[in-house]
């Protein structure tokens, strides 16, 4: 069952757990904190430019927004977690709208995987840790990927990816994949994994 990229539109922007789409079809999660590059991954990942809007002022929109692909798989955008400047009641609203998509999601047993974004130049963050001993302790299946690779050196690149490979908040044989929309590196061996757990081919 090959996907068609080019038949991919918004679905719905929502804002809250109730608006999550009911369609029986596979999710795929994108999660990380507030200009770690979701937007830009998930438009490279389209072979959209645009589709995905990136913010101008990070963790200013709080939305789930999940992209249609074919009629066939949901890519799901949580919003992104870590923003200094927002106010309580947007924190609030954050937690809650993410915690309804892992607990009031009617379709939670069609989620196929997280996509757990790390930029590589900061590393694991607090709330890097949280989400992905939320991901551990739920069972959730999940990959990592290491954002925004082309701004860092060889060396830093080796090593850094080295720190997210011994980190004890990620399992031992969890894929890891360095990530870089200008470079276009990580996009085949993403969707291989999207792919391999979804059951749908590109």
């Amino acid at each position: 069952m090959a996907l068609n990229l080019q038949n991919t539109n918004l679905f719905i922007s929502a804002g809250e757990a109730r608006q999550i789409p009911s369609k029986a079809i596979p999710q795929v999660a994108f999660s990380g904190r507030s200009n770690v590059g979701k937007s830009s991954l998930i438009n490279n990942m389209l072979g959209r430019k645009s589709l995905a809007r990136v913010s101008s002022a990070p963790g200013k929109t709080i939305t789930i927004n999940f992209y249609e692909i074919d009629k066939k798989m949901f890519f799901a955008d949580l919003p992104g977690y870590g923003f200094a400047k927002r106010s309580p009641q947007s924190k609030a609203q954050w937690s809650s709208l993410t915690d309804g998509y892992f607990t009031q999601n009617k379709n939670i047993d069609l989620l196929s995987l997280v996509v757990q974004l790390i930029d590589l130049k900061v590393g694991i963050t607090d709330d890097d840790a949280m989400m992905l001993n939320f991901l551990v302790e739920s069972e959730i299946p999940f990959v990592v990927v290491a954002t925004k690779t082309d701004k860092l050196n060889k060396t830093d690149r080796e090593k850094n990816l080295a720190a997210l490979k011994d980190s004890i908040y990620i399992p031992k044989n969890t894929p890891i994949v360095p990530f870089s929309v200008l470079k276009n590196e990580g996009r085949t061996e993403l969707w291989r994994l999207i792919s391999q757990h979804t059951d749908i081919q590109l």
